[in-house]
């Protein structure tokens, strides 16, 4: 019985270090999106788009130089018709799990790398073709709201707190609603960014 309850304690011990431990980012910066178009044998990828991003997210350490960061992000996506001024612009509410490792380079901060899972809900779709534009719903766009996929980051952060970050972002969800007239559609997405961790 005591045994159970020194385990029960240790642990209650462990989470409300952890949680102690546990800090605060922000990130803001550029995408630069595509879309990857497949139907059949048949693959093309669009011009690149830039937008933007802005994400919100908590570092909860779990062992030795490793974290979990959850966040929720607003992403700017969408892709560029090869040679035409033309373009789609789609914007996304996503929420992030990445698994960060920290390599510490003495007093002046520390290197990171990441990856993880991320699941995205569409809220908006616009479309320009020179002069004309147009925006809407995904579903007034033919698109599924849904998408998801995989992060990549890595980055510095500085001592204190500042810190600068890429990464790539993998959709593996086809977003089209219609896939055998328009194609399967999946965004692919690289970043660059700054912020900062409290």
């Amino acid at each position: 019985m005591k045994r159970k309850l020194l385990s029960v304690v240790a642990a209650l011990c462990f989470v409300a270090g952890a949680r102690a431990q546990t800090s605060y980012g922000i990130k803001a910066g550029l995408n630069f999106s595509k879309l990857d178009i497949s139907q059949g044998n048949l693959s093309a990828s669009s011009d690149a788009t830039t937008n933007f991003y802005v994400a919100g997210y908590a570092d909860m350490p779990i062992a030795n130089n490793f974290s979990i960061q959850p966040g929720v992000s607003l992403q700017g996506k969408g892709g560029k018709v090869v040679g035409e001024d033309a373009k789609l612009n789609l914007m996304y509410i996503e929420v992030p799990v990445n698994l960060v490792y920290s390599i510490p380079t003495g007093e002046v901060g520390n290197i990171f790398l990441g990856a993880g899972p991320y699941a995205g809900f569409g809220i908006s779709a616009k479309a320009k073709s020179g002069n004309i534009s147009e925006s809407g719903s995904f579903s007034d766009a033919g698109l599924k709201t849904f998408d998801a996929g995989a992060n990549f980051l890595a980055g510095f952060k500085f001592a204190n707190g500042f810190l600068i970050n890429g990464g790539y972002s993998l959709g593996l969800t086809n977003f089209s609603k219609y896939p055998d007239e328009t194609g399967n559609f999946k965004n692919r997405i690289f970043s660059v960014g700054i912020g900062y961790q409290f």
